[in-house]
């Protein structure tokens, strides 16, 4: 007789987004879910839409503005997939195992494994407007240049990738950087409004040609409105050779990777 499947319930774990607050339930991995991740082709421009479509289809409950997969692009942040991830993670291997961490003082390598939950923390944005929040930052050390930031959605990320991937001489790291901002303006003595900077390419070139300490202050400030909002993961370590004490922030998605590829 042939088989047609068992009659499972799958362990299911709900997740509230940090930022945007948003309730989701997400199912652990099944090993086809698993066998599906492991044959995709992972370069380092289609990890990001892996990972995003393995969440989706992993979701059982959503809010009822997300119908269909642009809307779970469009109205999740970077730092809402985090929290999904987490989710996902923990309801489905529970463990951080044979993490690896090198020593900060004897610079030896060991490896720690530790329960997921126990690494947790959750920092939830204050206010119900952070899609549609801006902040204004003047430049100090480019005069007369100001940059507009935001949280970046999936959406930002996923066209940024597609459309500037393949462009010689842009990385990843740069792509991803630039998320943030939306915009830059420049004061112009033969008009009243400003220059304005929007398009993608170009606020790359202009981020690129900015005073390390721009880059800084962008950064802090980001941080400071929108960046401390999320999860994180530290666990605290000791070192198995010299008993040194640290604490380590774990890098959610190698884990999980790493997992998937293991398992």
């Amino acid at each position: 007789m042939p088989f047609t499947g068992f009659n499972l319930k799958y362990p299911e774990y709900e997740v509230i987004t940090p930022q945007t607050h948003n309730s989701f339930t997400v199912r652990s991995l099944n090993v086809q879910d698993e066998e599906r991740l492991k044959g995709s082709l992972m370069t380092p421009t289609k990890v990001t839409e892996h990972l995003n479509k393995c969440l989706y289809e992993t979701l059982v409950n959503k809010p009822d503005s997300i119908k269909e997969y642009k809307d779970f692009l469009k109205l999740l942040t970077l730092k809402d997939r985090d929290s999904l991830l987490y989710g996902l993670y923990h309801i489905t291997y529970e463990d951080i195992r044979n993490y690896d961490i090198k020593c900060k003082d004897c610079k030896k390598d060991f490896s720690v494994t530790v329960s997921a939950s126990d690494t947790f923390n959750y920092i939830p944005y204050p206010e119900n407007d952070i899609l549609t929040k801006r902040v204004k930052i003047e430049l100090s050390k480019s005069k007369g240049v100001s940059v507009w930031i935001k949280q970046p959605t999936l959406q930002d990320e996923t066209e940024s990738i597609k459309n500037m991937a393949s462009r010689p001489g842009t990385t990843m790291d740069i792509i991803i950087e630039t998320l943030i901002i939306e915009k830059f303006e420049q004061e112009t003595e033969s008009s009243v409004e400003p220059l304005v900077i929007s398009e993608r390419i170009d606020i790359i070139d202009a981020y690129r040609s900015l005073p390390a300490k721009d880059k800084r202050d962008i950064y802090e400030k980001f941080n400071e409105e929108f960046g401390k909002y999320g999860v994180e993961l530290k666990m605290r370590a000791f070192c198995q050779h010299c008993g040194s004490e640290d604490v380590v922030n774990i890098d959610l998605v190698e884990n999980f990777f790493r997992m998937v590829y293991t398992s």
